[in-house]
């Protein structure tokens, strides 16, 4: 199931590279599919972390939250993109990009 999401990713970012000097209206139409995919993807993600089976002492388990972040950040720069509030300077954090959960997040103490 992940490597489903991983390649919806993908397919969405590369549109949105290969549009980048699309006509205006064209433009508008890619951005508009992009953001269904990231829904989707955001749909494919949930899902695949309810089934998840990893049981919380093996090594490595898919991080789905910090892949969902991700997704949002994704979201909001075509939106962001698609209906800018004013002219700003762009936020430069980048994605995380490494889904591998090496160990449980520590809990805080009591």
């Amino acid at each position: 199931m992940p490597t489903t999401v991983f390649r919806c990713l993908l397919l969405s970012l590369a549109i949105v590279h290969g549009s980048s000097y699309a006509a205006s209206a064209h433009e508008q139409d890619q951005l508009s599919l992009i953001q269904r995919q990231l829904d989707t993807i955001e749909r494919l993600t949930t899902r695949a972390e309810a089934t998840s089976t990893a049981e919380p002492v093996e090594r490595y388990r898919f991080d789905y939250r910090r892949l969902s972040k991700d997704i949002q950040r994704i979201r909001q720069g075509v939106q962001g993109y698609m209906s800018p509030s004013r002219a700003q300077p762009r936020d430069a954090t980048e994605l995380v990009g490494d889904y591998d959960l090496d160990a449980l997040p520590a809990e805080p103490s009591p």
